[in-house]
């Protein structure tokens, strides 16, 4: 599945619930001792089921159901809250839980193998299905991620959690947050982590409980939820059933995208409604976009350059920045390529750290057939903002111009805007997969030879900004809840006068490797040892607080020979990830 969007709980949890919390709140007026003023505290956690019963739909053309059976992990007293780092890719992940001694709070930390990578928890679910006569026809464990925030549990809850709404899945995240809010309730389905089950239309009892190791940790009872399932088969030729079925498929893939990147994980590349095409099964959601055999469309389509070639003619006399086809090459890097000077309009406050990621998703293309007897190097490719400030990019259209200029705007700590300078162009991408307005010179991307000398340059330099990965929420000042996390809320139109773009602390934006320009011309490369440097701000044109470490190098290994060419691409340290 592909939908992006988080479904919210909106029904009521299970009436008991509230209960417990008013006595939980009626002994919080009770006096403290010293011994227990000064005690660690750690929140309660409870495993609660919405319902005793739900119905799910098994499709003829696509038999199984999606274990989505209502049950969710809530906290009280104070939040679950935990922290997940590592200090490089060269050390393993590690997890610290936030507890609160005298009030105040304090890391403990976890023990070492609690978490491999910043997905979630690990074999936190427990769910066996027995049928009718008492057999047991499922047994699994599910991942857990925190931030499925779904909603409230009693009146007098935080109206909002402040926790991140997803687990980040980019193998080259470097920090996460998740976290429960206290008097919330989080959905334990792991979503897009799962595959459907095969079960014949009929009835069955589900038994859902958080696995002993985790009981243990985080103090959770022994309390099972127990769910009675019908299991009802449907055809999509029923009246209605097609509505019916793309409203499941966003019920199952909601909570999934409290796992995409959304991340996401997504990155810059439509979903199949967004296209117009029709989802297909094990289309995979959206956020794995990045990782599955993708092809690469070519750095310059036959129908993108004529069509570039039309508009040339509307641009403004400058066109070397023009183009964003794939058909530019990206300007050399020289010792002249330094940072303009100082302009007064730019204050001495925080500004944003762009970093790059190593690249992934690295495949061989044949450019999607558009190009016979091409060979191409597809990846996928981040740069984030690891802060203390945002990137604010705004753009302004001159009346009849193809181009907008590109300001880059600062502000104080209390947020109020303080100066801007001027720092290029933006201009409108018309293809598929694109139609917005992109900003110029943005990131680049090279293929160095084994002795870090230039191979190949990507046309790919121009670029919508959009905080698609959350790469590290533990950063100073990272925003937890970036407003712009796809294309549906940046990057305007193209009769757009203004546009605003925006990359937010601990976020980046990640652009796969399905799409023009991600990719390099590597017909007539030799095989050999090379490797894929993505380069943030290759113009230095954006005031940074950091320009040293806008580099990111991947190394892979080109064989095989022309229109079979291979790539083999190591771990990068401890991350193996193609």
């Amino acid at each position: 599945m592909t939908t992006t969007r988080t479904t919210r709980l909106r029904r009521p949890l299970l009436a008991g619930t509230t209960v417990v919390a008013a006595m939980a709140v009626t002994a919080g007026f009770m006096a403290a001792t010293p011994e227990q003023a000064n005690a660690v505290t750690s929140p309660r956690l409870s495993l609660i089921a919405a319902t005793g019963s739900i119905t799910l739909t098994s499709w003829k053309e696509e038999p199984g159901v999606y274990l989505d059976l209502g049950t969710y992990l809530t906290a009280e007293g104070t939040p679950l809250e935990l922290k997940v780092t590592r200090k490089s890719y060269k050390d393993p992940v590690t997890i610290t839980q936030t507890v609160y001694e005298g009030g105040k709070a304090k890391a403990k930390t976890l023990p070492q193998g609690t978490v491999k990578d910043f997905s979630g928890l690990p074999g936190f679910m427990e769910v066996t299905v027995t049928d009718k006569d008492g057999k047991k026809v499922v047994s699994r464990t599910e991942s857990f991620c925190p931030n499925n925030a779904s909603g409230r549990v009693r009146p007098d809850a935080p109206s909002t959690s402040k926790y991140p709404e997803s687990c980040p899945t980019n193998p080259f995240t470097l920090g996460s947050v998740w976290g429960v809010e206290k008097g919330w309730a989080a959905n334990t389905y792991s979503g897009a982590y799962t595959q459907p089950v095969k079960l014949a239309a009929g009835t069955y009892t589900a038994k859902v409980r958080v696995a002993k190791k985790y009981r243990d940790l985080f103090q959770i009872a022994d309390r099972p939820a127990t769910v009675k399932v019908t299991v009802e088969e449907r055809s999509w030729d029923e009246n209605g059933a097609a509505a019916a079925r793309a409203a499941t498929a966003g019920e199952h893939a909601g909570h999934g995208a409290a796992h995409h990147a959304p991340a996401g994980h997504a990155g810059h590349a439509p979903t199949p409604a967004q296209a117009g095409a029709p989802e297909t099964s094990g289309a995979g959601p959206s956020y794995n976009v990045g990782h599955g055999p993708l092809k690469a469309a070519p750095p310059a389509l036959p129908w993108a350059v004529k069509k570039q070639q039309a508009m040339r003619a509307d641009l403004q006399a400058d066109d070397s920045a023009g183009r964003t086809d794939g058909s530019r090459q990206a300007p050399a890097l020289t010792p002249q390529s330094k940072r303009p000077a100082g302009n007064p309009s730019v204050p001495n406050v925080p500004k944003p750290d762009l970093r790059s990621l190593p690249a992934y998703g690295i495949t061989i293309s044949d450019g999607d057939r558009n190009i016979p007897g091409k060979d191409y190097l597809a990846f996928s490719a981040n740069v984030w903002n690891a802060g203390p400030a945002q990137l604010v990019v705004d753009g302004f259209r001159s009346p009849g111009k193809a181009k907008m200029d590109a300001y880059q705007y600062f502000y104080d700590a209390n947020g109020k805007q303080v100066g801007y300078t001027p720092t290029g162009t933006m201009e409108w991408d018309p293809r598929p997969g694109h139609v917005h307005w992109h900003f110029t010179d943005f990131a680049s991307y090279r293929l160095l030879k084994a002795d870090k000398k230039e191979a190949v340059r990507s046309g790919k330099e121009a670029f919508c900004l959009a905080n698609t990965d959350a790469v590290d929420y533990t950063v100073k000042n990272a925003n937890w809840h970036p407003f712009n996390t796809d294309l549906a809320t940046a990057c305007g139109q193209e009769n757009s006068i203004s546009v605003r773009e925006v990359l937010d602390v601990g976020s980046g934006d990640t652009y796969t490797q399905d799409l023009p320009g991600q990719s390099f011309d590597i017909t007539d490369v030799p095989n050999g040892t090379y490797y894929i440097q993505v380069l943030a701000n290759p113009a230095k044109r954006l005031k940074e607080t950091n320009l040293d470490n806008n580099s990111a190098l991947r190394k892979v290994v080109l064989g095989g020979t022309p229109g079979r060419r291979t790539v083999t691409v190591p771990a990068h340290d401890l991350v193996n990830a193609n």
